[in-house]
């Protein structure tokens, strides 16, 4: 593989291929990354998001994994050093988010979004300190939380449930992997339709928010950019929502309109 800046930094996205990984991606490539491209059920969208950072003069790489498999999540920095080089910035952003409530939930429910949302990254994670040695440039871990960890209410409680975990998981890893690694949380508000929400609802929604509008995927992006190299900031959660977590709500902001 042709690799233009022989020194660049790595970074490995979960959930690449489209929507909010998407947009890092391009961010990233952008501010001089080279990004390996990680995807499940996309690949078509994978390869195309290649493609774009590719003739943006940076190295890219789509790599498929099942994060719901332990073997394969765990597998997939190994692969990534083999193939594309060690990362220096991996972004936990690949995430499950199906509804249930105190009323609907199931175990095999929750069971789903722990190992996605908490699970494969807690995996990658470990991953990424054993493959960082002593006196390197400190990496960086990015973890993809929700705004909602500040304003909770009961909907989505499996997936509320696996973020908050990962937001705990956020301050004990920047702990116990310092000063190798930098572990940080990104918590975007409301930025794209999600689930059965139409486009005239998410518009609607997305002005209910203190500065009137809440995240753009390219808020996100730009967020993730400055926290991948903002060496003095580890432990701590950026939330990037336009005062959206500022609202209490008794209800998720999917279903307001």
């Amino acid at each position: 593989m042709n690799r233009p800046f022989p020194h660049a930094r790595i970074a490995l996205i979960t959930g690449a291929a489209k929507r909010l990984g998407k947009s890092m991606a391009l961010a990233l490539a952008e501010a001089g990354w080279d990004v390996a491209v990680h995807y499940h059920h996309s690949e078509s969208e994978a390869r195309a998001t290649v493609d774009q950072i590719q003739h943006m003069g940076r190295a890219a790489l789509a790599l498929y994994a099942d994060l719901a498999s332990p073997a394969e999540a765990a597998a997939l920095i190994p692969t990534c050093i083999a193939r594309f080089g060690r990362p220096h910035c991996l972004i936990n952003n690949a995430s499950l988010f199906e509804f249930d409530d105190g009323q609907t939930f199931r175990t095999d429910v929750l069971e789903r979004h722990m190992a996605i949302n908490l699970g494969a990254p807690l995996t990658l994670s470990r991953q990424l300190y054993e493959a960082h040695a002593e006196g390197d440039v400190p990496g960086v871990i990015i973890n993809l939380l929700d705004q909602k960890l500040i304003n909770l209410n009961p909907d989505f409680l499996s997936y509320t449930l696996s973020k908050a975990a990962l937001e705990t998981a956020t301050r004990l890893l920047a702990q116990c992997y310092a000063p190798r690694l930098r572990v940080v949380g990104l918590a975007p508000g409301i930025s794209l339709p999600s689930g059965t929400q139409t486009e005239a609802d998410f518009a609607e929604a997305h002005h209910l928010t203190p500065l009137g509008h809440a995240s753009f995927p390219e808020d996100i992006a730009q967020a993730a950019v400055y926290l991948a190299s903002a060496h003095a900031v580890t432990g701590t959660t950026l939330y990037v929502d336009g005062g959206q977590h500022l609202q209490s709500s008794p209800r998720d902001i999917i279903f307001k309109s």
